[in-house]
C-alpha cells in the first residue's frame, strides 16, 4: 500500500520591514583651538624668528627647556607670570604678546564662525 505524501501549507512571510534608518552622520564643527595651543605657537614663532635654541630663551626665562618645549607645544598651561617672563625673555611685552595670540586666534577659519564646544558648553550645561 503506497502511502500518502503529507502536504503542509507554506507560510506566507510577512513582507520584509525596511531597516530602521540611521539619523545622518553629522560631521563635527571644527574645534576652537586652546588659548595655550596658540599661546605656544606663538612663543616658538618668537622664538625662532630671534633664531635661539630652547636652552637659550628658557635660560633667560627661569624656566627649563623641557617646560618650554611643552609650553610651545600647547601641553602645558603656564601661569601668568611665566609668560610674563617668557615675553620678557623674546623682547616683548605681556601686552603685545597676548594681542599677537588674539590676532592668530581671529586669523583662524573655524573660530568665531561655530557654537560653543568643548569645555565652553560643559560649562553652560552647569
Amino acid at each position: 500500500m503506497a502511502e500518502r505524501a503529507r502536504v503542509y501549507p507554506l507560510r506566507r512571510e510577512a513582507p520584509p520591514q525596511p531597516l530602521p534608518q540611521e539619523p545622518p552622520l553629522q560631521e563635527a564643527p571644527p574645534q576652537e583651538p586652546l588659548w595655550r595651543e596658540v599661546l605656544g605657537q606663538r612663543l616658538r614663532a618668537l622664538r625662532q624668528e630671534q633664531q635661539e635654541t630652547l636652552a637659550e630663551t628658557a635660560g633667560r626665562a627661569g624656566i627649563s627647556p623641557q617646560y618650554l618645549s611643552e609650553v610651545e607645544r600647547g601641553r602645558k598651561e603656564p601661569s601668568s607670570e611665566m609668560i610674563a617672563a617668557l615675553a620678557g625673555a623674546l623682547g616683548t611685552t605681556l601686552i603685545r604678546l597676548t594681542e599677537q595670540v588674539a590676532s592668530d586666534l581671529r586669523r583662524r577659519p573655524d573660530v568665531g564662525s561655530s557654537r560653543a564646544s568643548g569645555p565652553v558648553m560643559l560649562s553652560l550645561a552647569a
